[in-house]
């Protein structure tokens, strides 16, 4: 099963950026988000940020994971 996070943008830094999700930080790449912005939110797999969404989503994703996996990632 494969899973991604929706996460939001800290720092960019090139093809890298650190992004948030609760209370985790990671580093990931950027390449597939062409010009990519701190605090808009991406979903991250495999340590790629592979899409953009908005607020709206990011949060409906999380209440979905968080219900899910026990508010783990909440």
């Amino acid at each position: 099963m494969c899973i991604a996070l929706p996460c939001r943008v800290e720092t960019v830094d090139g093809l890298w950026g650190d992004v948030a999700v609760g209370d985790s930080k990671l580093r990931i790449r950027l390449d597939l988000i062409e010009d990519p912005t701190v605090g808009e939110w991406v979903l991250v797999h495999a340590g790629f940020a592979i899409e953009r969404l908005d607020e709206s989503e990011a949060q409906e994703a999380l209440e979905f994971i968080g219900e899910a996996l026990g508010d783990a990632v909440a």
